[in-house]
């Protein structure tokens, strides 16, 4: 696995048959959740086109979407910008973030379909396969795609919503959290505890399996953000 920082990547939208504005939303999300706008920095129209390939009225459409998802914010007088995070703020969404998760693994555990169990594991495997590849939008694909799948197990849309609602936020958090040295084989580590939690149906050692994955993230992105 790699654990050097993220390189450098074509955002350059392809123009493939899912709606176009989706495709230059997720690039530019992941332009943010991999480092290459920082927290703080200004998200220039022209810029993100030549970034992304697109016109201003996309990327305008991409930017209301993230601002509602709370990743960007529009100050005045500068326009656009990438949202930072105190340590306060990210203590407070790691916080949330054990609850939820450590209820959508007892659930999963307990309720999830054997077809969902199946999609589970083959979003799994894609994630451990992604730590092998130098490309940081194949490893958050892989993660997001991980947990839409646990989600989904665990019956609860409300849950799910909530989480979603947490996701941007996250994901900002997650590409910190990776930045630790060995952060990566430890997050694979503790998520393969977690699936034979999940494997086993039992609900409470999924719980604490998720709980202390996202303690670990949760220490290792503090020591960034309080640096």
């Amino acid at each position: 696995m790699n654990d050097a920082a993220f390189p450098e990547r074509d955002f350059r939208v392809e123009r493939v048959a899912a709606p176009l504005r989706h495709s230059v939303t997720e690039n530019i999300r992941y332009a943010i959740a991999t480092g290459r706008f920082k927290g703080g920095e200004r998200l220039p129209e022209r810029e993100l086109c030549e970034l992304t390939g697109v016109s201003r009225t996309l990327i305008r459409e991409a930017l209301r979407q993230l601002e509602s998802e709370g990743l960007i914010e529009v100050v005045p007088h500068r326009g656009p910008v990438v949202a930072t995070l105190s340590a306060d703020q990210a203590r407070d969404i790691y916080e949330v973030r054990i609850q939820l998760e450590g209820l959508a693994c007892k659930l999963f555990a307990e309720k999830a379909t054997d077809a969902q169990r199946v999609a589970l594991t083959q979003a799994f495997e894609r994630l451990r396969a992604s730590f092998d590849v130098a490309d940081p939008m194949a490893r958050l694909d892989a993660k997001n795609k991980f947990y839409d799948c646990l989600i989904d197990g665990s019956g609860n849309s409300a849950l799910g919503l909530s989480l979603k609602m947490l996701n941007a936020r996250i994901m900002l958090l997650r590409a910190t959290s990776l930045q630790a040295p060995g952060r990566s084989r430890e997050s694979m580590r503790e998520l393969s505890e977690l699936m034979e939690a999940l494997n086993s149906r039992d609900g409470e050692a999924a719980r604490q399996a998720a709980t202390r994955h996202v303690e670990s993230a949760a220490k290792a992105a503090m020591y960034f953000l309080k640096g």
